[in-house]
């Protein structure tokens, strides 16, 4: 007698869509919070690009390599021939102009995409407008070299010098004017485009946009006003570096770094998609060497004069 013949299990076979294959390779807590990352090598490598390149900035302030503008202008560099430098108004402009105008060019481009689009290019493009009107035009025996992080003056009484904040009279390497606008050039075009490519994707169970854009509010405005308060340490011909005081002054050193970092926390929660997310996670980590940097600077120039208990950015912890 044959031996019966065992059937052959039915075997279907599902397509799965682009989206769904993208859902599986997230953990799904996270899909309650953030739209699934797009089918973009070049997003996914950007992602990884932002994340990396800025811990690794952050990281190499710690170890005393720094960014090569403000009063970090002459630490620690190589004297070399091809050194050339900008005035410090110029390179800040060269800094924020390209990211300002991509903001602003996404949002007379794409005007007539949803309001979570519409939020980031908004805020992108006022965090960045905010830097620009920061800036003075003129050039005088009053105006300071950047005290603090970025250059600032004291102002007058009139809305012009309230506006433009900041008078540059120092000077920049060029080096890190490129890789500064660089890096705020493809990070806001990279964020947008992601945003653009997340349109068509189901929305996040959990809505963040109203409470980032809250977020992005109360950081641009603590950043705004403790640069303002900086802009007031010195009084007309002085030069000399000053303890900051009045604000967060009193309770850290880098107050204007902490509430930048809320601005971008505030944008991530308008995105709520992966690269902004990385993106921010990044600038946390280069600003919190920046500020570390920042305070040791300070404790080496002014020794038992600065107090003990300012930290670089984070109240009574860090």
């Amino acid at each position: 007698m044959n031996d019966p013949i065992t059937p052959r299990p039915i075997i279907h076979h599902i397509k799965l869509k682009k989206t769904d294959r993208i859902k599986m390779a997230i953990p799904s807590v996270m899909l309650n919070f953030l739209f699934p990352p797009p089918p973009s090598l070049f997003v996914s490598t950007m992602s990884v690009i932002g994340l990396t390149s800025l811990s690794s900035a952050g990281y190499m302030e710690i170890k005393g390599k720094h960014m090569q503008y403000s009063k970090f202008l002459n630490v620690g560099v190589v004297k070399k021939e091809d050194n050339t430098k900008l005035s410090s108004r110029n390179g800040m402009l060269f800094s924020y102009t390209p990211a300002f105008l991509v903001g602003l060019a996404s949002l007379l481009v794409f005007h007539d995409q949803d309001l979570r689009f519409m939020l980031l290019a908004s805020a992108l493009t006022a965090h960045f407008l905010k830097r620009v009107f920061e800036m003075h035009k003129k050039i005088g025996p009053r105006n300071l070299e950047a005290f603090g992080h970025r250059p600032c003056c004291t102002p007058t009484d009139t809305a012009q010098d309230v506006l433009f904040l900041h008078k540059y009279s120092g000077s920049m390497l060029l080096e890190s004017a490129i890789i500064i606008s660089s890096s705020y050039t493809f990070s806001t075009a990279t964020m947008i485009y992601t945003q653009y490519l997340s349109k068509d994707f189901p929305e996040p169970l959990v809505d963040l946009k109203y409470i980032g854009t809250g977020l992005f509010v109360v950081g641009i405005i603590g950043n705004f006003y403790h640069h303002y308060l900086l802009a007031n340490l010195r009084k007309n011909g002085e030069r000399e570096y000053k303890i900051p005081q009045g604000g967060l002054f009193d309770l850290v050193i880098c107050p204007h770094y902490l509430f930048e970092i809320l601005g971008y926390v505030g944008i991530s929660c308008i995105s709520q998609t992966l690269y902004a997310f990385a993106f921010t996670l990044g600038t946390i980590a280069y600003l919190t060497g920046r500020s570390y940097a920042t305070r040791e600077w300070y404790l080496s120039k002014f020794g038992d004069k600065f107090p003990k208990n300012v930290k670089a950015f984070i109240p009574y912890i860090f």
